[in-house]
Parts: structure tokens; C-alpha cells; sequence
């Protein structure tokens, strides 16, 4: 048995094909009224089309309940007024995923800061617009579950996306805050990396690495992610039917004491002990951004005694 989402209502961003038209499928099946964004167009984010309708047809033929919404995600008046729309019809907001994307990849050295700028619009701030637009529901009802969308590229760098790849570690630390505000308002938020076969990777693989990269693959981890048993501050990678968990670690490092090593002269020891400072035996996930504070208070405080 799958998990349930009978009594939840769910928006879903770029919803009108690949990953996003996955997910919208999967919570409807499960029972969720699904809101499908999506204001139609290419990979660029160019052209129009009638792109949600579609999802919603197919959803009604399932016998789910689904409305479409052509928003764009980067348009804040706008997002407001779908999400307000979703309350009027539906009474609340359970579930949002930010899946909208688009991309204009070219090498650092070529980038135009328009592209650059465009790409960080829909994949930040789409998800700031989105975040803070069913926020206030959220709180109300003391219930939420957020995804947003995060990617390899971001955790790990690709060449010839440093836009996208910004954009997407960017959401990465907007996700780890939502989750430490959130928490009290029983607000979880989690950030998926997928890797699948959509429109952003026609002609890039070969036919059989398609087929295995099926977007309804990764699916299972959404659902996971945004189910009221979810975890919060996860972030899961998954593709190909297999799934992981990334981690942003820090060493236990090293301490430098100003009284025995000159400040003009730290950065030689520094490059002489890089090998200690980088040593991941011991190294730590910290839940918040004081502990790296914390641990180096400590770490000079163990010096002096």
C-alpha cells in the first residue's frame, strides 16, 4: 500500500510535464486535490502552452480532483493569488512541491548575467514566491510539508551550470532554515536532488540510460518527503529507482592558538596541516549555523586549559 493523502491538498510547480506531471499523478492517486502549476513553454522558459489542462484531464480520469493554475512562479502577485485561490476552493494548504525549472547552461566565461539572473529568478525566488505564499496557511493550521528541488549540480558542481547550480545550493540553505522556523508550527521541509529523464535532458543520454532515468523513479521519494510522516532537513537524492541521502559536514578541523602560532603566519601552517584540517574521521552534520561557532569557541577554550 501506498501512502495515503486523502485529506491533503497539494501545489505542485511545473507540473504540466516531466517530473512535475510525476509527481501531480502520484499524490492524486494517493488522494490528494492537486493544484497544477505550470504556465506552459520550453526548457528556456520561452512560448506558452495549455500544459496543466493536460495533467488535469488526466487526473480526472483517474478519478482524482485537480485544477490548473498558469502562475508563473517568479510573478509574486500572482502566486499569491493562486495560492489563495487553492484556500477559497479547497479550505487549506498541505503540501507544496517547487518544482519549476528552467535552464540556459553555457560556461561561466559565456554566460550572460540576464541568463544568469533568469535562472536564479524561477529556481530561488519561484521557491521563495511559493514558500512564503502558503506560509501563513501553514502556521495556521499548524501542519505543512515543502519540498523544494534541489540538484547534483548544486551539491557538487557541473561544468557549464553555474547559474543552475547556484540557484540550487541556494535552496539547500533556504531549506535548512524553513525547517528550524517551521518546526514549531509542525512545518517540515526537505529538499529532493533528482536525477531523470525530462525535457532538460533530451539528447544528452543514451536511450537505454532514458529508460532507466524514468521520472516516475523518482516520484516515491517526493511522496516520502512531503507525506505527514516525512522526516525535515533531508535531503535525498534519487534516480533510477535508487535512492540517497546528502550531507553538508564539517571536520573537526584544527586550532591554531594566536599565542603560540603569529597571525601573519597562520596561512603557511594552515596550507602545511591541510591534510588535518580536512580530515572527515569524526566529522559532523550540525543542526544549525551556531554549532560551527560553537566548536571553534570550544576547540580555543580547550587551549587555554
Amino acid at each position: 500500500m501506498g501512502l495515503d493523502f486523502s485529506d491533503k491538498v497539494a501545489i505542485v510547480t511545473g507540473a504540466g510535464g516531466g517530473l512535475g506531471r510525476e509527481h501531480a499523478l502520484a499524490l492524486a492517486r494517493r488522494g490528494a486535490k492537486v493544484l497544477v502549476n505550470d504556465p506552459g513553454g520550453a526548457v528556456d522558459g520561452q512560448g506558452n502552452s495549455s500544459a496543466a489542462e493536460k495533467v488535469v484531464r488526466e487526473i480526472e480520469a483517474l478519478g482524482g480532483v485537480a485544477m490548473a493554475s498558469h502562475a508563473s512562479v517568479t510573478d509574486w502577485p500572482a502566486v499569491q493569488a493562486m495560492v489563495a485561490q487553492v484556500v477559497e476552493r479547497w479550505g487549506q494548504v498541505d503540501v507544496l512541491v517547487n518544482n519549476a525549472g528552467t535552464l540556459r547552461d553555457k560556461s561561466f566565461a559565456k554566460m550572460e548575467m540576464d541568463d544568469f539572473r533568469a535562472v536564479l529568478e524561477v529556481h530561488l525566488m519561484g521557491s521563495v514566491h511559493c514558500c512564503k505564499a502558503v506560509w501563513p496557511f501553514m502556521q495556521a493550521a499548524h501542519y505543512g510539508r515543502i519540498l523544494v528541488t534541489t540538484s547534483s549540480s548544486g551539491l557538487f558542481g557541473n561544468f557549464g551550470q553555474s547559474n543552475y547550480a547556484a540557484a540550487k545550493m541556494a535552496l539547500v540553505g533556504l531549506m535548512q532554515t524553513l525547517a528550524l522556523e517551521g518546526a514549531k508550527y509542525n512545518i517540515h521541509v526537505n529538499a529532493l536532488a533528482p536525477t531523470a529523464a525530462t525535457r532538460m535532458t533530451d539528447g544528452l543520454l543514451a536511450p537505454e540510460m532514458l529508460r532507466a532515468l524514468r521520472p516516475e523513479l523518482v516520484s516515491p521519494a517526493m511522496l516520502a518527503l512531503v507525506h505527514e510522516s516525512a522526516p525535515t532537513r533531508a535531503i535525498v537524492c534519487a534516480g533510477a529507482g535508487s535512492f540517497e541521502a546528502a550531507h553538508i559536514t564539517m571536520t573537526r578541523g584544527l586550532h591554531l592558538s594566536a599565542d603560540s602560532v603569529p597571525v601573519d603566519e597562520m596561512d603557511a601552517h594552515l596550507a602545511q596541516q591541510w591534510a588535518e584540517l580536512t580530515d572527515r574521521r569524526g566529522d559532523i552534520v550540525p543542526d544549525n549555523g551556531f554549532v560551527q561557532g560553537d566548536l571553534e569557541i570550544r576547540k580555543a577554550q580547550q587551549k587555554l586549559h
